[in-house]
């Protein structure tokens, strides 16, 4: 039988999502409660691979089992013996075929700026000094809807076959001293938030113009593009399914 899980976590304390040697990773925490409480084997497949410090808001993965369990008492029991930085909220039988990475149809990350020193928010949003044109910004999100190649925003040396990304949403808004850039597509690149994000940062100083930020885009050269922003500020926030 196969089930989705979904769940949040604070990836503060771990080395993201995916299973890395020698280091806590939010697959590998997951994998031993689950193991451990439906007394089976479990190997989980997450929609997505989040870097070291990223956090989600919502996140979904799959597994199998042979097992029957109460799913609620399940749920109850997970958020007890799983650490406080993570949570789930749903476990979902679905078909055998259903699969949490390929399957998703889009997915939407948040990135947290702030512009006052927060001491009860240091781990969830990057500080930034200088002020930001926040319409300009926006105007550069808009290119973004031209193109669907973005290797410019990419991580070097990945596997990836294709850089092909069809953005549906990217807007930046702001609450008093809270900056937040909304992006969704139907998949990402390694990296790739925290890079266009670091680029359109660049634009809000004034340092990228609308041209040099097309210009970018069309190099296909991560070299070409900005920095890449902080870890800690990045959210995953929806992961969407055409079947729950």
């Amino acid at each position: 039988m196969r089930y989705f899980i979904e769940f949040a976590y604070n990836g503060k304390d771990y080395f993201g999502f995916q299973v890395q040697p020698n280091a806590i990773s939010i697959q590998e925490t997951l994998d031993k409660s689950l193991s451990l409480l439906l007394r089976d084997s479990i190997e989980i497949v997450g929609a997505g691979r989040t870097d070291s410090g990223v956090h989600a808001k919502q996140m979904y993965a799959h597994f199998d089992t042979e097992v029957e369990f109460d799913v609620q008492a399940t749920i109850q029991k997970l958020n007890s013996f799983l650490p406080k930085d993570i949570a789930i909220f749903r476990i979902i039988p679905v078909h055998a075929d259903a699969h949490a990475r390929f399957d998703a149809t889009s997915r939407t990350y948040e990135y947290h700026i702030t512009t006052f020193k927060d001491v009860f928010n240091i781990n969830g949003s990057w500080k930034v000094n200088h002020k930001l044109d926040l319409d300009l910004m926006n105007e550069a999100c808009k290119i973004l809807f031209e193109y669907i190649d973005f290797e410019c925003f990419s991580k070097v040396h990945t596997d990836v076959r294709t850089f092909n990304c069809k953005i549906t949403e990217a807007y930046w808004q702001q609450n008093e001293n809270q900056i937040i850039f909304t992006i969704s597509a139907d998949r990402f690149l390694r990296n790739m938030v925290r890079a266009i994000v670091g680029t359109l940062v660049n634009v809000g100083i004034h340092k990228t113009s609308l041209e040099d930020f097309r210009n970018i885009i069309e190099s296909k050269n991560r070299s070409k593009a900005g920095f890449s922003v902080p870890a800690h500020g990045l959210y995953l926030t929806k992961v969407k399914y055409p079947y729950i």
